[in-house]
């Protein structure tokens, strides 16, 4: 599979090819490019689904610099440009939809239309930056792993279903757990785009899963009141924070709807 360098990583991607829209979809937290999977599968003949490795997960290495999301966005446009793909529908789950706002506030011409999923544009609480310190604290200390992963299976996944959970937990299990403090600090430290989003005039699908608890109800409206084109808020039935990977049937069918609106240019109308 395909990597791109940059001055500071080197980033990984994976691409389906074949015809339709190119879609370039960013990861959650502690997740990899292969939570796609589903979506690359179901989206063949309609799509071409491109997804990547964000810094400090999956195959993507980077020379352990401290970083934020804009440099993120930057990331995913040097994956479009080593694809030689000037425009494309960009989205992403929770981080990756953090990475996702800030490529098309970034670079708007070169973002077609935005696909949020479990995300939210504000920045981390007081509350939530004091539990991921004190969790990831831990992860990074080599405290005992398996209460660790036990915890954060539902919280970054959700439901109550083993067999989801059980390739992330082998993959937590087997990582360089130091590895993530720089994506951690990236996560806490973010800065809020709310007050940002109505320059961003792409046509907007946002996507929850109704038991999600990291990117509430209530996040998600505020996408919707603030994004100029979005379309209501999906929310899909007994869900958590990766609908994609749990629930890939009603989220993939959403999904190609929102691309073949685009193509038709109906959406514009809506």
């Amino acid at each position: 599979m395909p990597n791109v360098r940059t001055p500071d990583a080197d980033i990984y991607y994976t691409d389906s090819g074949g015809e339709g829209p190119v879609l370039l979809l960013g990861h959650g937290f502690f997740m990899d490019s292969s939570m796609f999977a589903p979506q690359v599968d179901a989206l063949a003949g309609s799509a071409r689904v491109v997804a990547w490795d964000s810094r400090g997960h999956g195959r993507t290495s980077d020379n352990g610099a401290a970083y934020t999301y804009w440099d993120l966005a930057r990331d995913a446009l040097a994956v479009l440009d080593d694809l030689g793909v000037e425009t494309a529908i960009v989205g992403g789950i929770s981080q990756g939809g953090y990475t996702a706002l800030r490529t098309a506030l970034l670079a708007p011409e070169r973002v077609q239309a935005l696909l949020l999923l479990d995300t939210e544009a504000s920045a981390c609480t007081d509350d939530a930056k004091a539990g991921c310190t004190a969790m990831f604290d831990q992860w990074c200390n080599d405290a005992p792993i398996e209460p660790l992963v036990e915890a954060l299976a539902p919280q970054l996944i959700g439901g109550n279903s083993r067999a989801a959970w059980a390739p992330w937990i082998e993959k937590w299990k087997t990582r360089d757990r130091r590895s993530i403090r720089p994506a951690t600090e990236c996560l806490i430290e973010r800065d809020d785009v709310v007050d940002r989003l109505s320059a961003i005039e792409v046509p907007t699908l946002i996507i929850r899963g109704e038991h999600d608890m990291s990117a509430p109800a209530a996040k998600a409206k505020q996408l919707y009141d603030h994004l100029p084109l979005a379309v209501p808020v999906l929310t899909i039935p007994g869900a958590g924070h990766a609908a994609s990977w749990t629930h890939p049937q009603q989220v993939n069918k959403a999904i190609a709807a929102f691309v073949t609106m685009i193509e038709t240019d109906w959406l514009w109308r809506f």
